[in-house]
């Protein structure tokens, strides 16, 4: 009787794990359609319901984190906006601690530590561009096939292509200088992500500026009156189309 007891508390208790990694997975598909839905902040509340349940799910991690930087980004103040990506670089962090050869998770971190560089001072600019490099790179080596961190390190190249004099002044007091980086090394990553993912408006949003740049106009209204055309998959797709049409009014 004893036994029979035993072996049934411990059939209860696989039963409710069971159900409780089950619920954790339920909510990351709800996040993914809220994503497709182009509402991030509800999908941010699906995922943080998923870690509550499991907070080793790297999924769900990498899928807070992900929230945190495009969430973070439409916000007007810095200090909400380094708040949300604080969050953000925490949350991959986790992911990598779990599972540092995940490429999503080596992605979303150079992504949550981009978004930062873009609102800080010369100094952690400087800094956060060599990790940013490296998580991108690292994500390629796993998985050659992630066109989102073909964009990362293509932004990586045209930002570093494009820093001032004390930015520049900074990485080499501080390291010596940055790994290379140019516009002609950006289109090319910009055009892998594209060979990849012909319809990630915002990566030929930043082809076209790199093209127009590296002054090839033609290829750069072409590709911006590609995105305009294309549908919108994320939340920032409408904004992002419409500054590729006031820089196609611009460029005429």
């Amino acid at each position: 009787m004893k036994r029979l007891f035993v072996t049934l508390l411990v059939s209860i208790l696989f039963s409710c794990l069971m159900t409780i990694a089950q619920s954790a997975n339920d909510y990351v598909s709800q996040a993914k359609k809220m994503e497709q839905a182009k509402n991030e902040m509800a999908a941010l509340e699906k995922y943080k319901l998923a870690l509550l349940i499991d907070k080793n799910n790297v999924e769900a991690l990498c899928g807070a984190s992900f929230m945190c930087s495009g969430v973070g980004n439409r916000e007007k103040e810095d200090s909400k906006k380094k708040a949300f990506f604080n969050t953000a670089k925490l949350f991959a962090e986790q992911a990598l601690k779990l599972n540092a050869n995940s490429s999503r998770a080596n992605y979303v971190m150079a992504v949550a530590m981009g978004r930062m560089a873009m609102i800080s001072g010369s100094k952690d600019k400087v800094a956060a561009s060599r990790d940013i490099k490296k998580y991108a790179d690292h994500a390629i080596k796993i998985d050659p096939k992630n066109s989102s961190a073909w964009h990362v390190l293509g932004k990586y190249n045209y930002e570093v292509s494009n820093l001032n004099f004390a930015e520049r002044g900074a990485a080499k007091i501080l390291f010596g200088g940055l790994p290379p980086g140019d516009n002609k090394t950006a289109i090319k990553c910009y055009e892998k992500c594209k060979s990849l993912d012909g319809t990630f408006i915002m990566n030929l949003l930043d082809l076209g500026i790199s093209y127009h740049k590296n002054d090839q106009v033609e290829k750069a209204k072409e590709t911006l009156k590609l995105a305009v055309s294309l549908h919108e998959r994320f939340q920032d797709d409408a904004s992002i189309k419409a500054s590729c049409q006031k820089l196609l009014k611009e460029w005429k």
